[in-house]
Order: C-alpha cells, then structure tokens, then sequence
C-alpha cells in the first residue's frame, strides 16, 4: 500500500482535531503540552498502520466524521466504540483493526457508544504545518490547525515503519471500565477541610468537560470544602492530570489542554496512565476517585 496523498473532510462531525503526542518544554511562555487527551488510544492507531510514534491523527469527539479517501489508504480507529462504515453500501469495518481501502472510497463514523473520543490514524500520518514543533491544536492556546471543516483537504505523509503482523488488537471497550481513578495526594491537600472527600464521593461528570478538563459534581458523599474559605492562593504551575479545586467544591481534572498555571489548590493529580481514562468519561457518567 503506498503512502502519501490526501484526505478531503465531508463532515467533520462536533469537534475534529488534529493531534499528537503535543508540544511540551513551552509552559514557561504561558503554552501548555496539549496533544492526543487520550495519548494510549492515539498511539495503538498509530502502531496499527506502521507509523512513528509522533504521527498526527484526528481526534474526533463523539463520532460523526466523515472522509474521503483521495488516494489508496491504510487507516485504523480506535478509542471510543463506534460503526465504522465504508463506501455507498456503507459496509461495516472492524474497531481497533487496520483497514485497505482504494482511492475514493467514503469512511463514515458513526455516533460513540461508549467513550468518548475516537482517533483516525492513516498510514503515513497527517501532514500539516507544526507549531513549535507540533501538530496539534490546542483549544485553550488558540495554535495549531483548526478543527476541520466539510471542504477541508488534509495530506498524508510519507515517513512509515513497517506494518505490524497483526492487523487486529483485542482492546478492552473505552469507556465501559467503572473502575475507580487513581489519584496521589496533592501539594495543596491541606487546604480541603477534609482531602478524604475527594474518594469518599461518587462525582458525576457535568457537562462542562473539555479538552481542557472534566469538571466533577458530587453526587453522594460529603463532597470537598475549603479549611479557610476566605483564604487566597498565588497562582501557581498546574500540570496535566492535576485536580483542582475551585471555592464552589466541584473539582476539575485538568486534561491535555490545560492552562500551565492555576489559582485554586491541586488537591490531588491523577496516576498518569489513568488521565486516558479520564479523557474518556462523558458528560452524566459517575466517577470514583481512590488514594493510590
């Protein structure tokens, strides 16, 4: 299967970014890592087709993306679970498994239903122009290509690794885990009358979740309070996976696109690898946090 070539966007569905593994080492100029918010997903598309670890591939929220391919095309999705649709007959194409398919053919994505981002990774990456050294968008920085639009053209590069042996991974559904998130206690712990809230709680996810972070509402349990309400924090460094929380006590997980600084207490920050988990939680769902 050759490489190269272009993709032209039909629908780009609520919110499709591109994205990779971000742009980190910028905080000191006030620009956060950004990136894939699900970095494990992004990267198993990435290996399915054979590309570097740093190849951009469309983020897409929710489902609803539609694509033509310009030219012949190797292409996986995976992350959240959706129907992955192909052609006029709108045949049915497998998750998580690399497909072929020939020049003009229309893939189609369906509405996610579990998870809720799914990422498109076609042989040979997205090429687009990077900003300070990434491909990524960045929604609370403004930088980085627009989310994409019906009528947008995308190219496809030519830097690949040989394809893998397999074809297909049998990955655990995105989304379906209840398990709780794991969380290490934060440096402004101690300003929660009591941090212990923080895991005793079953929080909901509002819908006021972002690439920028997944704000929590407390659905049974004490909730969080401040020890001093009327005291004041400097704003200070703030990093991905942090949980901060506001006076109002609804705690917010940062997440790819945060700002790189904050001024309300981080109260904890989540086990790196389950800020994937994170970025997976819709709007409605209950969350458990626990010590780790």
């Amino acid at each position: 299967m050759t490489v190269g070539g272009r993709l032209e966007i039909v629908d780009g569905g609520p919110l499709t970014t591109v994205q990779d593994l971000g742009r980190p080492g910028h905080a000191a100029i006030g620009i956060g890592g950004a990136g894939a918010a699900d970095r494990g997903s992004h990267s198993l598309a990435n290996r399915l087709v054979g590309n570097p670890a740093g190849a951009a591939t469309l983020e897409v929220l929710l489902g609803g993306l539609t694509f033509t391919a310009c030219s012949p095309i190797s292409f996986a999705v995976t992350g959240a679970e959706l129907d992955v649709l192909a052609g006029p007959d709108c045949k049915p194409l497998g998750h998580n498994t690399r497909h072929h398919v020939p020049a003009g053919t229309e893939i189609e994505l369906g509405q996610a239903r579990t998870g809720l981002r799914c990422y498109v990774a076609v042989r040979g990456g997205i090429d687009c122009a990077d900003v300070l050294g990434s491909r990524s968008r960045d929604t609370l920085a403004d930088i980085g290509p627009a989310p994409l639009q019906a009528g947008d053209l995308l190219d496809i590069g030519t830097d690949v690794l040989p394809l893998p042996v397999t074809d297909f991974v049998p990955a655990a559904r995105v989304g379906a885990q209840q398990a709780p998130l794991r969380v290490l206690r934060g440096p402004r712990d101690d300003w929660l009358a009591d941090a212990d809230g923080l895991i005793a709680t079953t929080w909901q996810v509002s819908d006021r979740a972002s690439r920028v972070g997944v704000r929590l509402v407390a659905q049974r349990g004490p909730g969080v309070a401040m020890r001093d309400p009327g005291r004041q924090l400097p704003s200070e460094g703030a990093g991905l996976g942090a949980i901060q929380v506001p006076p109002g006590g609804e705690p917010v997980i940062f997440l790819a696109d945060h700002p790189v600084t904050g001024g309300y207490p981080v109260a904890g920050v989540l086990v790196d690898e389950d800020v994937d988990r994170a970025a997976q939680l819709r709007p409605g769902t209950e969350v458990r946090l626990t010590w780790a």
